[in-house]
């Protein structure tokens, strides 16, 4: 028996057991991930997006005059993360659209170099990218903007600068600290100096240096891109270390950001100062039985970031890790001084993920960030990847989330 795409999206809607084999066939209208991505989603080129053109994965854009939803991906990622939340959010009445952002996958800008400007990826220009693409997308206004890992802040700082554009956020995996704080001459006393944090954890007894920091070397894109157990298995050391399938992954709050607080934090995150990332994850390699009983990532699924990361390089989704240390791009950010997060917020991580706590302080920060907070909520089975490895749970909330504020 053969189906149309019509009637198999149908049937799909209607039989639960059938929504398991979807993405067992073809699904000829994407770019990448054909047999993983399921029926119902498709790739669409966006070109003159802030002066790039962007690739976006979209589903329910069958019917007209749908709210609009959007989802932004983190690192390393792609569009590709959100595949499993994109048909029942699409089911529930939304047009679901999920960009590749500015240097992932089959978006603009993954050609850059470390020695480009880093101005495209300024956290402002992120936003223009977002805000061009809705508009490039017949839209004037998204009833939720959805952001994981990096883009938890990029989310953040779209619905705090244009809340009358992303009219609810929820962040995901990386709290969101909020505009910078507003200065007065009075308020602007001078203290004293901070101790230099990587200066700190390089002298601990084991040297250890913050993930951030590597990755603001040239090194970090070469260490990634070619490492000795190849992308592939790169990737799937990087992504099994930061999930629930990791024993290790039991996070709590750290009393401060010192050093030595900080060094309590895993691998991924405070690494030795010896090695680069690649290095660092290596020895968490999943054996084959392990990788085998990875379902919410199986090796098929695993191919789709690879082989897209293989093409490309990391170096487009590291420039937007650099910019925080360039004083006249995060000088822009003091337009917003003292500003807040003024629409419905929600925040939503893994019960295993401490990206949650990987800087103490940050969880209250983005309470007082954003003034109609409902909450955070942490997902059991799930470490860093929530949208992947709990897809239904994580689904189900956005979806009465987005119900609740439309």
């Amino acid at each position: 028996m053969s189906f149309t795409r019509r009637e198999f999206l149908a049937a799909a809607a209607a039989a639960p057991l059938l929504r398991t084999t979807i993405t067992q066939i073809k699904n000829v209208d994407v770019a990448y991930g054909a047999t993983t991505i399921p029926i119902g989603i498709r790739s669409r080129l966006i070109e003159r997006t802030n002066g790039i053109t962007m690739h976006a994965l979209e589903a329910g854009y069958e019917t007209a005059n749908r709210p609009a939803v959007l989802l932004v991906h983190g690192f390393p990622e792609l569009a590709y993360s959100w595949r499993h939340v994109m048909v029942p959010l699409a089911n529930a009445g939304y047009h679901v659209i999920a960009p590749d952002l500015r240097g992932y996958g089959r978006s603009g800008g993954t050609d850059v170099k470390f020695d480009d400007d880093l101005s495209p990826f300024s956290t402002l220009n992120r936003v223009r990218d977002l805000l061009a693409l809705v508009g490039a997308m017949g839209y004037r206004d998204v009833t939720m903007i959805v952001g994981h890992d990096f883009g938890s802040p990029t989310a953040g700082w779209c619905a705090l600068t244009r809340p009358d554009v992303f009219r609810s956020v929820v962040m995901m995996s990386a709290p969101f600290g909020g505009a910078p704080a507003f200065r007065t001459p009075a308020l602007a006393a001078p203290s004293a100096a901070a101790p230099n944090l990587d200066d700190a954890l390089a002298a601990l007894p084991a040297p250890r240096k913050h993930y951030q920091t590597y990755y603001n070397t040239r090194e970090a894109n070469e260490n990634m891109w070619h490492p000795p157990q190849g992308v592939h298995n790169f990737l799937r050391a990087y992504y099994h270390m930061k999930s629930a399938d990791w024993p290790a992954n039991k996070p709590f709050p750290l009393a401060n950001n010192g050093a030595t607080e900080m060094a309590k934090l895993p691998r991924y995150y405070v690494i030795d100062a010896d090695k680069g990332m690649a290095e660092s994850v290596a020895s968490e390699m999943p054996s084959a039985s392990q990788i085998a009983s990875c379902k919410w990532l199986t090796d098929e699924e695993l191919r789709v970031y690879s082989t897209e990361y293989a093409r490309t390089g990391f170096q487009g989704g590291l420039q937007s890790y650099r910019v925080g240390r360039v004083p006249r791009l995060a000088a822009e950010l003091q337009l917003f001084a003292g500003k807040t997060i003024d629409v419905p917020s929600l925040f939503l991580s893994g019960k295993a993920d401490w990206g949650v706590y990987q800087r103490a302080g940050s969880l209250d920060g983005m309470k007082r960030a954003c003034t109609k907070f409902e909450g955070v909520e942490l997902v059991d089975g799930a470490g860093h990847w929530v949208q992947q490895e709990q897809a239904a749970k994580v689904a189900d909330r956005l979806i009465e989330f987005a119900r609740k504020h439309r």
